[in-house]
């Protein structure tokens, strides 16, 4: 398997972005063929670069994280990372679940604070473990034997009262304890990106900088989701899903035109790469790619 940071380094010589998907842990064992039977079979039809798989709020999801990533590594061999939170881990825990990825071949690591138990509350930092994810990148940099990706938030991190320049400035801390590239929240306004894009650069960040892209799949399910994370939804988006009412069949086929289109933009621009949230869905990002000219 291959470090994200040198895929990064062959595409930009070659002039393509890097295309990413990203996956989450089911919950049940139906959960669990439909993703690695069905979903995951059918985008590697796409050949993408690389792959991601979430980790659950409050680590719970640990060692199915791992399981999932080696076994798309081991059955399909494509590079996959394994996300990793400082939540409920004192760093010797944090060092066993390293050596559990490394035990199965996992080279790269996205490094997050991550979310409390049950993704509500505020972040308690573990007596013995780490506070702030820019310490969890500077252990794995120490560490080393992997690439290290971390998150970025267009918009500021929901928990940052200081606002997003302050938010913006904390990743460059991120970046400068050895991130090799940042990976972004879901966004819709392309502009949040573009300032958010511009500001890094004028900090020194030359690490590639990668948009996240979340198709929408249905309007109740969206405004959950932004809502937790704190990404603003346009109003004629808005306008357009309340449009739409409950058909989720149509909120698809708008989700997939919105997508295209938000990432005809980003590409032009000169993004590195997108990483798609699939939601352990095939469907809408198979059509996007294909859209951009990008399935393989």
């Amino acid at each position: 398997m291959r470090f994200i940071r040198d895929i990064h380094a062959e595409k930009k010589a070659a002039n393509q972005p890097v295309i990413s998907f990203e996956f989450f842990p089911p919950k049940t064992d139906e959960g669990d063929r439909n993703l690695l039977e069905k979903t995951i079979p059918a985008l590697m039809t796409l050949r993408p670069d690389y792959c991601s798989v979430t980790y659950g709020a409050g680590g719970s999801t640990r060692d199915k994280t791992l399981m999932i990533v080696d076994r798309i590594q081991r059955e399909h061999g494509l590079t996959a990372m394994s996300h990793l939170t400082c939540v409920n881990a004192t760093k010797a825990e944090i060092a066993q679940v390293l050596d559990q990825a490394q035990a199965h071949g996992i080279k790269n690591i996205l490094a997050l604070r991550g979310d409390p138990p049950g993704g509500v509350g505020d972040f308690q930092k573990t007596e013995g473990g780490f506070e702030y994810s820019h310490e969890l990148v500077r252990y794995l940099r120490e560490r080393g034997g992997f690439s290290i990706g971390t998150a970025g938030f267009p918009e500021g991190h929901i928990a940052c009262k200081e606002g997003k320049h302050a938010d913006w400035r904390h990743l460059k801390a991120k970046v400068d304890e050895g991130a090799d590239f940042v990976l972004t929240q879901l966004f819709f306004d392309n502009k949040d990106f573009f300032e958010f894009r511009d500001f890094l650069v004028k900090l020194g960040v030359n690490i590639p900088l990668c948009p996240g892209v979340l198709p929408i799949l249905s309007a109740n399910q969206i405004k959950r989701f932004t809502t937790m994370c704190g990404a603003r939804m346009p109003q004629p988006l808005l306008d357009r899903l309340e449009k739409l009412g409950g058909d989720d069949t149509a909120a698809v086929e708008f989700g997939i035109e919105y997508a295209t289109k938000q990432c005809e933009e980003l590409l032009r621009a000169g993004v590195p790469g997108i990483h798609f949230y699939t939601l352990n869905k095939a469907h809408s990002t198979t059509r996007i790619l294909k859209n951009l000219g990008l399935a393989k």
